[in-house]
């Protein structure tokens, strides 16, 4: 068994698409309109054909209201793998991004958390050492 698709929950699938792809750098590889949505998924350059990410609608009511929990609490919705967390911190700042947790030793990892813009914290990480 493996992990073929994650979800991140985004208020603009159109917005959600341009920051993953553009400003964080993942490809599009999925996009199937379905009426007022899409199936979009994004994938990393570095692994193509591996676990996709779903870039899908917020607009259960169960889901706003959780968001918005997690984003107070400063509790990222999910975690992305970088080599360099304090380069990536500094391309993405470059880029506009904003950090709600500025890159941080936690014993084995080093983290950050950014704003996707799309109403979720996201973390990166890296394996120290």
């Amino acid at each position: 068994m493996r992990i073929n698709l994650a979800s991140v929950l985004v208020d603009d699938q159109k917005k959600a698409l341009r920051f993953y792809t553009e400003i964080l750098g993942f490809r599009e590889k999925t996009n199937v309109p379905l009426g007022e949505h899409a199936w979009i998924t994004v994938v990393s350059p570095e692994d193509p054909d591996g676990t996709e990410l779903v870039l899908e609608p917020d607009e259960h009511p169960a889901v706003k209201p959780f968001k918005s929990a997690l984003v107070a609490d400063g509790i990222p919705f999910t975690s992305f793998a970088v080599g360099d967390v304090r380069a990536e911190h500094e391309r993405l700042r470059g880029l506009g991004v904003h950090f709600t947790q500025e890159p941080t030793e936690m014993g084995p990892v080093t983290t950050a958390v950014l704003d996707d813009t799309c109403g979720n914290l996201i973390q990166i990480a890296q394996l120290n050492g």
